[in-house]
């Protein structure tokens, strides 16, 4: 046998909230966050803040983004999260300054580990620094770091993590050239 799903516990606290306040969150974001006019954006900022992330200024956040545990993101300054991301926050997601997550992109902090009978679930924080860019579609695994002032190419994925100041594409995403200052 691979897994025994009968058999998975999810860890005490693994939400870091209490459930009331975890589907109160799903409620607020499905409808008032949702549902929001796109110029809406120091509202999305402000209904994050309330279930406790951390947002920056002037941070614009697009009405269809969803955010699993928002108490779980920190999004520094005058970055830019697209149409449809998804920010599958079961463990720590730090974006930097100046950042751009475009449209589709999916940071996943979470996985199993299917290696055990019992399926058990696992975390592990993402990090984005400062000055990064991530084209339209792009898939972090859990525990990747990205550099600062990094591009990585469309549809591309990321299992590992990538050094500063490089231009990085495919599946998995490799490193094709150093990023240029201007």
């Amino acid at each position: 046998m691979y897994q025994q799903l009968n058999t998975f516990q999810l860890p005490s606290n693994f939400r870091g909230k209490n459930p009331f306040i975890v589907q109160l969150w799903w409620i607020v974001q499905g409808t008032f966050f949702r549902m929001s006019p796109q110029f809406m954006y120091g509202f999305r900022r402000f209904l994050l803040r309330i279930f406790g992330a951390k947002i920056g200024k002037k941070v614009i956040i697009r009405p269809t983004v969803r955010t699993t545990y928002p108490w779980k993101v920190s999004i520094g300054d005058f970055s830019w999260i697209g149409d449809d991301v998804v920010l599958y926050s079961l463990g720590e997601i730090e974006i930097g300054k100046h950042v751009v997550i475009s449209q589709k992109s999916y940071l996943c902090t979470g996985s199993h580990d299917f290696e055990k009978i019992d399926f058990p679930i696992f975390h592990k924080k993402i990090q984005i620094e400062d000055e990064c860019w991530l084209a339209t579609d792009v898939y972090l695994a859990p525990g990747v770091t990205i550099g600062k002032g990094t591009v990585i190419g469309a549809r591309s994925s990321v299992f590992k993590n990538l050094p500063s100041n490089s231009i990085c594409m495919g599946s998995p995403a490799k490193i094709i050239r150093e990023r240029i200052r201007e």
